[in-house]
């Protein structure tokens, strides 16, 4: 197996030792890859997290503002629907995409395809659905999300009365979770559990 350096394209062929350590290009010495060691079962622990906190971060208030003795709460969803509810639809549709959709399927279809591997067994079109999978990811924005809701609700506070609700919270550990659960899952361990539940 050849490994392409992500900085300056030497190959490297790789060896068992490259799977369980570290390492870096000998040209440039930027890292190669990670170790592969990961446990499914961790990933799979992680990908049912990141599920439990997606619904949390859905069904409970973003934030609550009280202005004037008035109190607005809303939603991930609903903040979508206000734009475009105001005409902003390209705004409203990257909104729901990148938030919503892209972190839905990014953990369902990591379930779809960890647990039937906890049992030996293989989930239909696999390799197909991994692959989407690794484009999926690419629109899965929540860690833009919460630095974009941060900086509004910081102006927001010298106007108005701003309390995180249990979605601000949920949606900072969903992008924790995320991160982890992308880490586990990497295409070389992804590949290596396959191969390890082969035999």
């Amino acid at each position: 197996m050849v490994i392409l350096c992500p900085a300056c394209d030497l190959a490297h062929r790789a060896t068992v030792a490259a799977m369980t350590e570290r390492t870096r290009c000998v040209r440039c010495r930027a890292p190669l890859q990670r170790p592969v060691n990961g446990k499914l079962d961790s990933a799979v622990a992680l990908a049912v997290t990141a599920l439990l906190l997606f619904f949390m971060s859905n069904a409970y208030p973003l934030v609550v503002i009280q202005v004037n003795g008035v109190t607005r709460a809303t939603t991930l969803i609903e903040a979508a629907q206000a734009f475009y509810l105001q005409g902003h639809l390209a705004l409203a549709s990257l909104v729901f995409v990148t938030t919503v959709i892209g972190p839905f399927l990014q953990i369902t279809g990591l379930l779809y395809l960890l647990v039937p591997l906890l049992f030996n067994r293989q989930a239909p079109f696999q390799d197909t659905v991994f692959r989407l999978l690794n484009q999926v990811r690419v629109w899965t924005f929540v860690e833009v999300f919460m630095l974009g809701t941060l900086v509004a609700l910081v102006r927001l506070s010298a106007y108005a009365q701003v309390i995180p609700g249990v979605a601000l919270w949920s949606s900072a550990l969903l992008m924790l979770t995320l991160a982890a659960l992308s880490n586990q899952t990497s295409a070389d361990q992804f590949w290596r559990w396959v191969e390890s539940h082969r035999e």
